[in-house]
């Protein structure tokens, strides 16, 4: 087991920013932690990453407790917080080899980290520029590479693509995702595309308590008794008579389609086939609609 948190707990002063948390997180999974600011995210990742101890409750990382065998716990984590704290006046491969010191002892071995990842996090043409002369997308890339320089069986990143341009959030996002074979990979985000197109799975707590813990699409599908089909004829047909099918909750048009809700029972679908051929219309496309990850994450989180 790579992470496991049991009835975790961090009180600070009469806030509770942590509840009674317990998760369990194996290899070779992305997970998506996710949650309404304050919702204690930051402060879990803290926990596990040894920046700060838990109330109560108890937290390991490749077996190593994190309170109890902290230098073990850390040494098999890489770790990117939501503030990159950088040295801006270090050169890209100044900064990476004075992190590398810390964890590796072999100074040839940490010159030949330092390139791959250099070539794995696109650095190659930025190697030799002071890190504040970097845009934000080029800091995270470096961030990133200092937090897999040791080569570590964890990664914990705490929102690595706040603030990024559409085109830096997909290169962050395929670094992750190369880097996430053989490792255990959690993150923060606030972006709902982000976890869809990453995770295997989802964690979504509120008020420092777990709430959903299931796959990307099971959470999706389980959220409404409803389903969604949108329908597309060619000619133009009454919104009444679509209302009229059996098994048809409501319909309204949108556009060229219509929208149908029904009982997530029952498929509906041979219904309005069925209907298009007794009344002569001509069915271009009908599609199962899955609710948004935003729509599930609100229906969750809300108070």
């Amino acid at each position: 087991m790579s992470i496991e948190v049991k009835n975790l707990t961090r009180v600070f002063g009469e806030q509770i920013a942590v509840n009674n948390l317990s998760f369990k997180a194996e290899k070779g999974e992305i997970i998506g932690f996710l949650g309404p600011n304050g919702a204690g995210k930051s402060t879990t990742m803290k926990i596990l990453t040894g920046y700060i101890p838990p109330t109560n409750g108890t937290a390991s990382v490749c077996g190593f407790d994190v309170v109890q065998q902290s230098i073990q716990a850390r040494q098999t984590i890489g770790y990117l917080p939501e503030h990159n704290p950088l040295y801006l006046d270090m050169y890209v491969h100044e900064y990476l080899r004075f992190a590398g010191s810390f964890y590796l002892s072999n100074v040839k071995f940490v010159k030949e980290r330092i390139k791959e990842m250099i070539s794995l996090c696109g650095l190659e043409k930025e190697q030799n520029k002071l890190i504040r002369e970097l845009s934000k997308g080029y800091r995270q890339r470096v961030g990133l590479a200092q937090a897999l320089l040791h080569d570590p069986e964890v990664l914990i990143l705490d929102e690595p693509t706040t603030g990024l341009d559409p085109n830096q959030i997909i290169e962050i996002r395929d670094l992750i995702r190369n880097v996430s074979h053989d490792k255990t990979v959690i993150f923060s985000t606030h972006l709902m595309q982000e976890v869809q197109a990453l995770c295997s799975r989802v964690l979504i707590i509120n008020e420092g308590k777990l709430i959903a813990d299931d796959f990307p699409d099971n959470l999706q599908s389980m959220q409404s008794p409803t389903t969604v089909i949108s329908i597309e004829f060619r000619e133009e047909v009454d919104i009444e008579l679509i209302k009229s099918i059996d098994g048809i909750i409501a319909a309204k048009t949108k556009g060229r389609f219509i929208i149908v809700e029904a009982n997530k029972e029952r498929d509906v679908r041979p219904e309005i086939f069925r209907f298009a051929t007794e009344k002569g219309y001509t069915l271009i496309g009908m599609n199962l609609e899955s609710e948004s990850m935003e729509d599930v994450f609100r229906q969750l989180t809300k108070k």
